[in-house]
Protein backbone atom coordinates (compact mmCIF):
# COMPACT_ATOMS: atom_id res chain seq x y z
CA UNK A 1 0.00 0.00 0.00
CA UNK A 2 2.89 2.32 0.80
CA UNK A 3 4.13 1.36 -2.53
CA UNK A 4 1.29 2.71 -4.36
CA UNK A 5 0.71 6.12 -1.99
CA UNK A 6 4.58 6.84 -3.03
CA UNK A 7 3.06 6.30 -6.16
CA UNK A 8 0.65 8.98 -6.81
CA UNK A 9 2.38 11.34 -4.89
CA UNK A 10 5.71 11.15 -6.94
CA UNK A 11 3.09 11.10 -10.07
CA UNK A 12 1.41 14.18 -9.07
CA UNK A 13 4.64 16.14 -8.05
CA UNK A 14 6.13 15.37 -11.35
CA UNK A 15 2.94 16.18 -13.41
CA UNK A 16 2.07 19.80 -11.42
CA UNK A 17 5.81 20.53 -12.49
CA UNK A 18 6.93 24.25 -13.60
CA UNK A 19 5.35 23.70 -17.18
CA UNK A 20 1.61 22.72 -15.93
CA UNK A 21 1.91 26.01 -13.90
CA UNK A 22 2.86 28.01 -16.65
CA UNK A 23 0.13 26.14 -18.95
CA UNK A 24 -2.78 27.11 -16.69
CA UNK A 25 -1.80 30.12 -15.24
CA UNK A 26 -0.22 31.57 -18.42
CA UNK A 27 -2.79 30.51 -20.13
CA UNK A 28 -5.55 31.93 -18.09
CA UNK A 29 -3.18 35.19 -18.07
CA UNK A 30 -3.24 34.70 -21.78
CA UNK A 31 -7.28 34.18 -22.21
CA UNK A 32 -7.23 37.77 -20.00
CA UNK A 33 -5.71 39.83 -22.72
CA UNK A 34 -6.45 38.36 -25.61
CA UNK A 35 -10.58 39.18 -24.67
CA UNK A 36 -9.47 42.45 -23.53
CA UNK A 37 -10.85 41.75 -20.23
CA UNK A 38 -14.32 42.02 -22.06
CA UNK A 39 -15.83 39.00 -20.65
CA UNK A 40 -15.99 40.75 -17.75
CA UNK A 41 -17.38 43.83 -18.97
CA UNK A 42 -20.58 41.38 -19.27
CA UNK A 43 -20.68 39.50 -16.24
CA UNK A 44 -24.02 40.86 -15.47
CA UNK A 45 -25.83 39.83 -18.71
CA UNK A 46 -24.07 36.06 -17.53
CA UNK A 47 -26.52 36.51 -14.67
CA UNK A 48 -29.28 37.57 -16.74
CA UNK A 49 -28.48 34.41 -19.10
CA UNK A 50 -28.33 32.38 -15.85
CA UNK A 51 -31.81 33.51 -14.25
CA UNK A 52 -33.34 32.10 -17.30
CA UNK A 53 -34.14 35.17 -19.36
CA UNK A 54 -33.34 33.54 -22.41
CA UNK A 55 -33.97 30.08 -22.19
CA UNK A 56 -35.41 28.60 -25.66
CA UNK A 57 -36.64 24.50 -25.56
CA UNK A 58 -36.38 24.32 -28.67
CA UNK A 59 -32.55 24.47 -28.52
CA UNK A 60 -30.54 21.39 -28.43
CA UNK A 61 -29.01 19.91 -25.36
CA UNK A 62 -30.71 18.60 -21.76
CA UNK A 63 -30.14 21.01 -19.11
CA UNK A 64 -30.73 24.70 -18.63
CA UNK A 65 -28.20 26.80 -17.95
CA UNK A 66 -28.97 27.19 -14.42
CA UNK A 67 -28.67 23.46 -14.19
CA UNK A 68 -25.51 23.57 -15.91
CA UNK A 69 -23.59 25.74 -13.35
CA UNK A 70 -25.45 24.05 -10.72
CA UNK A 71 -24.27 20.74 -12.01
CA UNK A 72 -20.88 21.76 -12.24
CA UNK A 73 -20.26 23.44 -8.50
CA UNK A 74 -22.41 20.07 -7.31
CA UNK A 75 -18.93 18.72 -8.46
CA UNK A 76 -16.30 21.58 -7.51
CA UNK A 77 -18.30 23.22 -4.19
CA UNK A 78 -17.17 20.31 -1.86
CA UNK A 79 -14.62 18.97 -0.44
CA UNK A 80 -12.44 21.21 -2.18
CA UNK A 81 -13.56 23.81 -0.81
CA UNK A 82 -13.93 22.82 2.61
CA UNK A 83 -11.10 20.33 2.94
CA UNK A 84 -8.59 21.11 0.07
CA UNK A 85 -8.30 24.72 1.56
CA UNK A 86 -7.49 23.24 4.95
CA UNK A 87 -4.74 21.30 2.86
CA UNK A 88 -3.89 24.52 1.58
CA UNK A 89 -2.97 26.17 4.29
CA UNK A 90 -1.57 23.30 6.41
CA UNK A 91 1.34 22.77 3.45
CA UNK A 92 1.78 26.05 1.71
CA UNK A 93 0.77 28.76 4.49
CA UNK A 94 -1.85 31.09 4.44
CA UNK A 95 -0.09 32.83 1.07
CA UNK A 96 -1.31 29.85 -0.98
CA UNK A 97 -5.05 31.37 -0.35
CA UNK A 98 -3.89 34.67 -1.97
CA UNK A 99 -2.58 32.92 -5.43
CA UNK A 100 -5.86 30.51 -5.16
CA UNK A 101 -7.64 33.91 -5.62
CA UNK A 102 -5.38 35.18 -8.29
CA UNK A 103 -5.76 31.57 -9.98
CA UNK A 104 -9.44 32.22 -9.66
CA UNK A 105 -9.67 34.90 -11.78
CA UNK A 106 -7.35 33.95 -14.21
CA UNK A 107 -9.82 31.03 -14.03
CA UNK A 108 -13.03 32.63 -14.90
CA UNK A 109 -11.30 33.92 -18.48
CA UNK A 110 -10.45 30.15 -18.57
CA UNK A 111 -14.13 29.05 -17.91
CA UNK A 112 -15.17 31.39 -20.50
CA UNK A 113 -13.10 30.47 -23.33
CA UNK A 114 -13.16 26.47 -22.60
CA UNK A 115 -16.85 26.56 -21.87
CA UNK A 116 -17.76 28.60 -25.09
CA UNK A 117 -16.13 25.89 -27.27
CA UNK A 118 -18.11 23.29 -25.49
CA UNK A 119 -20.98 24.60 -26.68
CA UNK A 120 -19.48 25.69 -30.33
CA UNK A 121 -17.73 22.90 -31.26
CA UNK A 122 -20.12 19.75 -29.85
CA UNK A 123 -20.21 16.24 -31.77
CA UNK A 124 -22.12 13.49 -31.72
CA UNK A 125 -21.17 10.37 -29.76
CA UNK A 126 -21.33 6.76 -31.32
CA UNK A 127 -24.93 6.65 -30.98
CA UNK A 128 -25.75 9.83 -32.57
CA UNK A 129 -26.65 12.17 -29.57
CA UNK A 130 -24.61 15.63 -29.47
CA UNK A 131 -22.10 16.10 -26.36
CA UNK A 132 -19.61 18.58 -25.57
CA UNK A 133 -16.13 18.75 -23.56
CA UNK A 134 -12.75 18.69 -24.50
CA UNK A 135 -12.25 15.80 -26.56
CA UNK A 136 -15.30 16.61 -28.65
CA UNK A 137 -13.59 20.25 -29.04
CA UNK A 138 -10.17 18.84 -30.42
CA UNK A 139 -12.10 16.58 -32.68
CA UNK A 140 -14.21 18.83 -34.48
CA UNK A 141 -12.70 21.92 -33.57
CA UNK A 142 -9.01 20.87 -34.29
CA UNK A 143 -10.04 17.98 -36.37
CA UNK A 144 -9.28 14.25 -36.80
CA UNK A 145 -5.43 14.33 -36.46
CA UNK A 146 -5.65 15.90 -33.41
CA UNK A 147 -7.34 12.65 -31.82
CA UNK A 148 -4.91 11.29 -29.69
CA UNK A 149 -5.42 14.31 -28.15
CA UNK A 150 -8.63 13.80 -27.24
CA UNK A 151 -8.06 10.40 -26.22
CA UNK A 152 -5.52 11.30 -24.04
CA UNK A 153 -7.77 13.88 -22.28
CA UNK A 154 -10.45 10.51 -22.06
CA UNK A 155 -7.30 8.64 -20.80
CA UNK A 156 -6.90 10.83 -17.73
CA UNK A 157 -10.59 11.78 -17.16
CA UNK A 158 -11.50 8.15 -16.14
CA UNK A 159 -9.06 8.70 -13.65
CA UNK A 160 -9.48 12.23 -12.76
CA UNK A 161 -13.20 11.92 -12.19
CA UNK A 162 -13.14 9.22 -9.39
CA UNK A 163 -14.75 10.46 -5.85
CA UNK A 164 -11.88 8.78 -3.87
CA UNK A 165 -11.24 11.82 -1.95
CA UNK A 166 -15.02 12.35 -1.79
CA UNK A 167 -15.27 9.26 0.28
CA UNK A 168 -12.52 9.51 2.32
CA UNK A 169 -13.42 12.84 3.53
CA UNK A 170 -17.34 11.96 4.00
CA UNK A 171 -15.88 8.70 6.29
CA UNK A 172 -13.59 11.27 8.00
CA UNK A 173 -16.26 13.95 8.52
CA UNK A 174 -18.52 11.07 10.34
CA UNK A 175 -16.47 9.49 12.23
CA UNK A 176 -14.98 12.78 13.81
CA UNK A 177 -17.96 14.68 14.03
CA UNK A 178 -20.64 12.44 14.51
CA UNK A 179 -19.10 8.46 16.03
CA UNK A 180 -16.11 9.82 17.76
CA UNK A 181 -17.61 12.02 20.32
CA UNK A 182 -20.72 9.23 20.87
CA UNK A 183 -17.61 6.94 21.88
CA UNK A 184 -17.50 4.34 18.58
CA UNK A 185 -13.90 4.60 17.51
CA UNK A 186 -12.63 4.44 13.82
CA UNK A 187 -12.16 1.40 12.89
CA UNK A 188 -11.38 -0.33 9.27
CA UNK A 189 -14.65 -2.57 9.29
CA UNK A 190 -16.30 0.73 10.07
CA UNK A 191 -15.12 3.06 7.28
CA UNK A 192 -16.20 -0.45 4.74
CA UNK A 193 -19.36 -0.42 6.03
CA UNK A 194 -19.86 3.66 5.94
CA UNK A 195 -18.37 3.09 2.17
CA UNK A 196 -20.85 0.52 1.23
CA UNK A 197 -23.83 2.57 2.18
CA UNK A 198 -22.00 5.84 0.29
CA UNK A 199 -21.73 3.63 -2.96
CA UNK A 200 -25.98 2.51 -2.63
CA UNK A 201 -26.93 5.79 -2.23
CA UNK A 202 -24.44 7.35 -4.90
CA UNK A 203 -25.70 4.66 -7.29
CA UNK A 204 -29.77 5.57 -6.41
CA UNK A 205 -28.82 8.84 -8.21
CA UNK A 206 -26.02 8.26 -10.90
CA UNK A 207 -27.89 5.38 -12.59
CA UNK A 208 -30.93 8.46 -13.18
CA UNK A 209 -28.38 10.41 -15.95
CA UNK A 210 -27.79 14.03 -16.07
CA UNK A 211 -31.56 15.18 -15.81
CA UNK A 212 -31.65 13.31 -12.38
CA UNK A 213 -28.30 14.98 -11.49
CA UNK A 214 -29.12 18.19 -12.63
CA UNK A 215 -32.48 18.21 -10.54
CA UNK A 216 -30.37 16.83 -7.09
CA UNK A 217 -27.36 19.88 -7.58
CA UNK A 218 -30.13 22.73 -8.66
CA UNK A 219 -32.04 21.85 -5.20
CA UNK A 220 -29.28 21.20 -2.88
CA UNK A 221 -26.19 23.50 -3.93
CA UNK A 222 -28.22 26.41 -3.35
CA UNK A 223 -29.13 25.99 -0.11
CA UNK A 224 -26.03 24.03 1.37
CA UNK A 225 -24.24 27.59 -0.06
CA UNK A 226 -26.29 29.67 2.27
CA UNK A 227 -26.09 27.80 4.85
CA UNK A 228 -22.21 27.77 4.71
CA UNK A 229 -21.81 31.04 4.08
CA UNK A 230 -23.87 32.36 7.15
CA UNK A 231 -21.97 30.02 9.45
CA UNK A 232 -18.97 31.18 8.77
CA UNK A 233 -20.19 34.54 8.60
CA UNK A 234 -20.70 34.02 12.31
CA UNK A 235 -17.50 32.82 13.14
CA UNK A 236 -16.00 35.99 11.16
CA UNK A 237 -17.87 38.00 13.33
CA UNK A 238 -16.66 36.53 16.69
CA UNK A 239 -13.32 36.96 15.51
CA UNK A 240 -13.87 40.55 13.70
CA UNK A 241 -10.51 41.30 15.07
CA UNK A 242 -8.46 39.14 13.32
CA UNK A 243 -10.03 39.66 9.74
CA UNK A 244 -7.95 43.07 8.50
CA UNK A 245 -4.37 40.80 10.17
CA UNK A 246 -5.51 37.30 7.99
CA UNK A 247 -5.88 39.41 5.04
CA UNK A 248 -2.41 41.33 5.69
CA UNK A 249 -0.89 37.82 6.20
CA UNK A 250 -2.45 36.18 3.30
CA UNK A 251 -0.64 39.00 0.81
CA UNK A 252 2.23 38.78 2.69
CA UNK A 253 2.61 35.53 3.03
CA UNK A 254 1.73 34.58 -0.76
CA UNK A 255 5.37 36.41 -1.63
CA UNK A 256 7.39 35.80 1.59
CA UNK A 257 6.08 32.36 2.50
CA UNK A 258 7.90 32.70 5.74
CA UNK A 259 5.07 30.56 7.68
CA UNK A 260 6.33 27.43 5.80
CA UNK A 261 8.49 25.96 3.27
CA UNK A 262 11.54 28.08 4.31
CA UNK A 263 10.59 31.30 1.87
CA UNK A 264 10.15 28.72 -0.85
CA UNK A 265 7.41 31.39 -3.02
CA UNK A 266 7.71 28.83 -5.99
CA UNK A 267 6.24 26.66 -3.46
CA UNK A 268 3.04 28.52 -2.01
CA UNK A 269 2.03 29.24 -5.74
CA UNK A 270 2.08 25.96 -6.70
CA UNK A 271 0.19 25.04 -3.46
CA UNK A 272 -2.47 27.71 -4.06
CA UNK A 273 -2.60 26.59 -7.70
CA UNK A 274 -3.01 22.88 -7.06
CA UNK A 275 -6.06 23.48 -4.55
CA UNK A 276 -7.40 26.51 -6.82
CA UNK A 277 -7.75 23.72 -9.94
CA UNK A 278 -9.02 21.11 -7.77
CA UNK A 279 -11.39 23.57 -6.43
CA UNK A 280 -12.64 25.29 -9.38
CA UNK A 281 -11.50 23.13 -12.25
CA UNK A 282 -10.72 25.80 -15.00
CA UNK A 283 -9.09 24.85 -17.34
CA UNK A 284 -9.04 21.26 -16.53
CA UNK A 285 -12.05 20.05 -18.71
CA UNK A 286 -14.95 18.83 -16.43
CA UNK A 287 -16.74 22.53 -16.69
CA UNK A 288 -17.30 22.18 -20.48
CA UNK A 289 -18.53 18.69 -20.30
CA UNK A 290 -20.99 19.79 -18.07
CA UNK A 291 -21.84 23.22 -20.01
CA UNK A 292 -21.68 21.67 -23.21
CA UNK A 293 -24.95 19.62 -21.85
CA UNK A 294 -26.79 23.35 -22.16
CA UNK A 295 -30.25 23.91 -23.83
CA UNK A 296 -28.50 26.74 -26.43
CA UNK A 297 -27.84 27.62 -29.71
CA UNK A 298 -25.31 30.76 -28.11
CA UNK A 299 -21.88 29.76 -27.27
CA UNK A 300 -20.98 33.01 -26.05
CA UNK A 301 -23.79 32.62 -23.54
CA UNK A 302 -22.71 30.06 -21.40
CA UNK A 303 -18.90 30.52 -21.55
CA UNK A 304 -20.35 34.03 -19.72
CA UNK A 305 -22.46 31.96 -17.19
CA UNK A 306 -19.26 29.12 -16.44
CA UNK A 307 -17.35 32.75 -15.67
CA UNK A 308 -19.72 32.22 -12.31
CA UNK A 309 -18.56 28.92 -11.60
CA UNK A 310 -14.63 30.32 -10.21
CA UNK A 311 -16.61 33.44 -8.84
CA UNK A 312 -18.96 31.07 -6.20
CA UNK A 313 -16.65 28.19 -5.63
CA UNK A 314 -12.80 29.92 -5.13
CA UNK A 315 -13.71 33.60 -4.50
CA UNK A 316 -16.48 33.01 -1.87
CA UNK A 317 -16.50 29.87 -0.81
CA UNK A 318 -12.82 28.75 -0.57
CA UNK A 319 -12.18 32.33 0.62
CA UNK A 320 -14.80 31.84 3.87
CA UNK A 321 -12.97 29.08 4.36
CA UNK A 322 -9.80 29.75 4.51
CA UNK A 323 -10.33 32.90 6.30
CA UNK A 324 -12.24 30.85 9.15
CA UNK A 325 -8.63 28.68 9.70
CA UNK A 326 -6.89 31.70 9.67
CA UNK A 327 -9.23 33.92 12.46
CA UNK A 328 -9.50 31.19 14.30
CA UNK A 329 -5.78 30.57 15.28
CA UNK A 330 -6.07 26.60 14.35
CA UNK A 331 -3.86 26.56 11.50
CA UNK A 332 -0.53 27.54 13.62
CA UNK A 333 -1.64 25.92 16.83
CA UNK A 334 -3.12 22.31 15.32
CA UNK A 335 -0.88 19.82 13.16
CA UNK A 336 -4.48 18.54 11.19
CA UNK A 337 -5.30 18.77 7.90
CA UNK A 338 -7.81 18.52 5.91
CA UNK A 339 -11.49 18.28 7.12
CA UNK A 340 -9.88 17.63 10.53
CA UNK A 341 -8.21 21.72 10.23
CA UNK A 342 -11.46 23.06 9.28
CA UNK A 343 -13.36 21.59 12.01
CA UNK A 344 -11.73 22.81 14.59
CA UNK A 345 -12.14 26.09 13.34
CA UNK A 346 -15.88 25.56 13.85
CA UNK A 347 -15.69 23.76 16.97
CA UNK A 348 -13.58 27.02 18.64
CA UNK A 349 -16.14 29.64 17.37
CA UNK A 350 -19.47 27.67 17.19
CA UNK A 351 -19.03 25.24 20.34
CA UNK A 352 -21.71 22.02 20.78
CA UNK A 353 -23.21 23.31 17.63
CA UNK A 354 -20.47 24.03 14.85
CA UNK A 355 -19.57 20.74 14.39
CA UNK A 356 -22.97 19.51 13.34
CA UNK A 357 -23.52 22.42 10.77
CA UNK A 358 -19.96 21.47 9.04
CA UNK A 359 -21.17 17.94 9.33
CA UNK A 360 -24.26 18.97 7.57
CA UNK A 361 -22.83 21.10 4.54
CA UNK A 362 -19.88 18.71 4.13
CA UNK A 363 -21.80 15.73 4.20
CA UNK A 364 -24.49 17.06 1.36
CA UNK A 365 -21.28 18.77 -0.47
CA UNK A 366 -19.35 16.12 -0.70
CA UNK A 367 -22.35 13.60 -1.95
CA UNK A 368 -23.38 16.45 -4.50
CA UNK A 369 -19.44 16.71 -5.60
CA UNK A 370 -19.64 12.51 -5.39
CA UNK A 371 -22.98 12.52 -7.61
CA UNK A 372 -21.46 15.13 -10.34
CA UNK A 373 -18.11 13.73 -10.91
CA UNK A 374 -19.86 10.46 -12.44
CA UNK A 375 -21.22 12.38 -15.32
CA UNK A 376 -17.44 13.63 -16.49
CA UNK A 377 -16.11 9.98 -15.95
CA UNK A 378 -19.19 8.80 -18.00
CA UNK A 379 -18.78 10.99 -21.09
CA UNK A 380 -14.62 9.90 -21.15
CA UNK A 381 -15.33 5.96 -20.99
CA UNK A 382 -18.01 6.54 -24.08
CA UNK A 383 -15.92 8.31 -25.88
CA UNK A 384 -12.96 5.93 -25.88
CA UNK A 385 -15.30 2.84 -26.62
CA UNK A 386 -18.68 3.75 -27.41
CA UNK A 387 -21.94 5.02 -25.74
CA UNK A 388 -23.55 2.02 -25.44
CA UNK A 389 -20.93 0.93 -23.26
CA UNK A 390 -20.25 4.39 -21.41
CA UNK A 391 -22.89 2.94 -18.88
CA UNK A 392 -20.36 0.80 -17.41
CA UNK A 393 -18.32 3.54 -15.92
CA UNK A 394 -21.19 3.60 -12.97
CA UNK A 395 -20.25 0.17 -12.02
CA UNK A 396 -16.61 0.93 -11.85
CA UNK A 397 -17.35 4.52 -10.16
CA UNK A 398 -19.42 3.53 -7.41
CA UNK A 399 -16.81 0.15 -6.55
CA UNK A 400 -14.25 3.05 -6.76
CA UNK A 401 -15.72 4.55 -3.86
CA UNK A 402 -15.04 1.61 -1.04
CA UNK A 403 -11.32 2.34 -2.20
CA UNK A 404 -11.88 6.12 -1.28
CA UNK A 405 -13.24 4.88 1.82
CA UNK A 406 -10.86 2.92 3.34
CA UNK A 407 -7.46 4.64 1.81
CA UNK A 408 -4.95 7.18 3.02
CA UNK A 409 -5.97 10.81 2.52
CA UNK A 410 -2.78 11.86 1.08
CA UNK A 411 -2.73 9.07 -1.49
CA UNK A 412 -6.39 9.57 -2.93
CA UNK A 413 -5.06 13.70 -3.08
CA UNK A 414 -2.23 12.97 -4.89
CA UNK A 415 -4.15 10.42 -7.29
CA UNK A 416 -6.87 13.30 -7.67
CA UNK A 417 -4.21 15.85 -8.91
CA UNK A 418 -1.96 13.37 -10.96
CA UNK A 419 -4.84 12.55 -13.17
CA UNK A 420 -6.30 16.38 -13.07
CA UNK A 421 -2.58 17.70 -14.06
CA UNK A 422 -2.72 15.53 -17.08
CA UNK A 423 -6.56 16.64 -18.34
CA UNK A 424 -5.36 19.93 -18.13
CA UNK A 425 -2.90 19.43 -21.01
CA UNK A 426 -5.24 19.01 -23.94
CA UNK A 427 -8.16 21.00 -22.87
CA UNK A 428 -5.53 24.31 -22.75
CA UNK A 429 -3.27 23.17 -25.78
CA UNK A 430 -6.81 23.21 -27.77
CA UNK A 431 -8.23 26.41 -25.85
CA UNK A 432 -5.83 28.17 -26.96
CA UNK A 433 -5.77 27.43 -30.45
CA UNK A 434 -8.75 28.00 -30.56
CA UNK A 435 -9.27 31.09 -29.22
CA UNK A 436 -9.52 33.16 -32.51
CA UNK A 437 -12.48 31.38 -32.89
CA UNK A 438 -14.37 32.23 -29.37
CA UNK A 439 -12.94 36.08 -29.82
CA UNK A 440 -14.78 36.04 -33.40
CA UNK A 441 -17.89 35.21 -32.24
CA UNK A 442 -18.09 36.98 -28.56
CA UNK A 443 -17.28 39.78 -30.75
CA UNK A 444 -20.46 39.36 -32.93
CA UNK A 445 -22.37 38.63 -29.88
CA UNK A 446 -21.43 41.81 -27.69
CA UNK A 447 -22.02 43.90 -30.51
CA UNK A 448 -25.64 42.62 -30.50
CA UNK A 449 -26.44 43.16 -27.57
CA UNK A 450 -25.49 46.97 -28.04
CA UNK A 451 -28.09 46.87 -30.44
Amino acid sequence: MKVIEQFFIDGANFVWGTPLLLLLLGGGFFFMLYSRFLPFKYFGHGLQVLSGKYNNDKDQGEISHFQALSGHLAATIGMGNISGVAVAIATGGPGALFWMWVSAFLGMATKFFTCSLAVMYRGKDSNGDLQGGPMYVITEGLGEKWKPLAIFFCMAGFFGATPVFQANQIIAAVNQIVLLPAGIEESLSLNLMMGILLMMLTAAVIFGGITRIGLWAGRLVPSMVILYVLSVGAILVMNASNIIPSFVLIVTDAFSANAVLGGAVGAIILAGARRAAFSNEAGIGTAPMMHGATKTEEPIREGLVAMLGPAIDTLLVCTLTGLCILVTGVWESSTASGISLTLEAFQMSLPGIGPYILAICVLVFAFTTVVGLSYYGRKCLSFLIGAKYGWYFNYWYVGIIIIGSVATLQSVVSLVDMAYGLMAFPTMISAVLLAPKVMQAATKYFKSLEL
